[in-house]
């Protein structure tokens, strides 16, 4: 057992935006993981002064402590960062990371999530040979295969999942047009707004722009529409994946604050949400969409409980192929995941993406007057990563 529980007490996120040619194109990781992680600290109630940690997922920043960098910019000096990256998994496991070490009894408060600045992400250069000239070079997650492209997720996540799931190309689509739908749906009555914090964000023309909702759902998304696309790989017979059934390339940041439950009750605060178990697991790469159907359950039994037990889902939408393998594999039912968009239609913020979900399930379950919810979601590599919430 634990020595004691590990509670959130604030939650918040930016909005989302496209990248490289949406509203946040002029704010990087730094300033991205500042306001969310700033917000986070205000919202809770607790003291600067009292906090143990920071820890903040980054995927495709370079490297680097982001978590340090904005704990020196808040004025927390004494306050050391923390920087992980499990790939797309990462902002969860940012979160798991300073649960564990309040359950373990070495914190009693930590702010932890994740941030991603896709239109501001460093480009690295590097000689292939000995002698040769630099080239690009991004660090792949897995060693190249014919069946698991280390740089293709269309393939080694989208498609592959796909096909070992019995899934077919219209399948994709009513998933996608399902998940879009839903976020315009949590957008124009205005579920997020609790859980965003706008950011005042430069614009090329030397403007200004105070950005508030996600930008990336699109309106009108039908099964129809998304049938006219044309496959990523047409030259592969029967591939399934497209633009429309995708995930979105985004910037945002998302960060919660957590603490013991005796630092909660004797502080007066009131916990949001408990975090009950989490799991993370490994698989072929070629089947790295498929992670999420060992996660889940691996989680759900740490927590002492079945998959009828959840009230509410999130399974990221890497691509639209993910959720719905999890869904007919494990049996979940479909009108209780993702209903306030995903991946495809919020959009993916890699390192972000995870704390991202725990935001935006903490405050819906209490929207909704639900107990219990879990978020998982699979990472490029052959990852995946489950975590399971309770409200009090």
């Amino acid at each position: 057992m634990p020595a004691t529980d590990a509670v959130i007490v604030s939650a918040a996120r930016t909005p989302i935006g496209r990248a490289r040619k949406g509203s946040l194109i002029g704010v990087d990781a730094f300033q991205l993981a500042e306001v969310a992680v700033g917000a986070a600290i205000e919202r809770s109630g607790v003291p600067a002064a009292d906090i143990d940690d920071i820890v903040v997922a980054e995927s495709l920043q370079g490297g680097g402590v982001i978590a340090r960098h904005v704990a020196v910019d808040l004025g927390l000096t004494g306050v050391p960062g923390l920087a992980d990256n499990r790939h797309c998994a990462a902002g969860l496991s940012a979160i798991q990371i300073a649960a564990s070490s309040i359950m373990a009894g070495m914190d009693s408060v930590a702010v932890a999530g994740g941030t991603e600045s896709l239109s501001t992400s460093p480009s690295a250069m590097k000689r292939l040979s000995l002698g040769a000239d630099p080239v690009p070079w991004m660090s792949p997650s897995h060693r190249e295969t014919p069946d698991a492209p280390a740089f293709d997720m269309t393939i080694t996540v989208g498609d592959n999942c796909a096909k070992e799931a019995g899934l077919t190309r219209r399948d994709l689509d009513e998933w996608a047009a399902y998940t879009h739908g839903r976020a315009i749906e949590s957008i124009d009555n205005g579920w997020f707004e609790s859980q965003i914090v706008p950011v005042e964000a430069p614009q090329p023309d030397g403007s200004t722009l105070t950005f508030a909702v996600d930008e990336h759902p699109r309106r009108g998304t039908t099964v129809e529409g998304l049938a006219e696309l044309k496959p990523l790989h047409p030259e592969i017979d029967g591939f399934t994946i497209t633009a429309g059934n995708s995930a979105g390339l985004n910037d945002a940041a998302a960060a919660v604050m957590l603490t013991s439950s005796d630092y909660a009750t004797s502080h007066g605060l009131e916990p949001l949400a408990r975090i009950v178990a989490w799991a993370s697991v490994g698989i072929e790469p070629a089947r790295t969409g498929m992670a999420p159907t060992l996660a889940i359950p691996k989680a759900l039994e740490r927590a002492g409980m079945a998959i009828g037990d959840i009230e509410l889902w999130e399974i990221n939408e890497a691509f639209c192929s993910v959720p719905v393998a999890a869904v007919r594999a494990l049996g979940i039912d479909p009108t209780i995941v993702n209903t306030n968009g995903s991946g495809c239609s919020l959009g993916h913020p890699i390192a972000a993406t995870g704390a991202r979900m725990v935001v935006t399930m903490v405050h819906e379950l209490r929207r909704r007057g639900l107990t219990r919810g879990l978020v998982s979601m699979c990472a490029g590599g052959g990852m995946g990563s489950a975590l399971v919430l309770e409200i009090p």
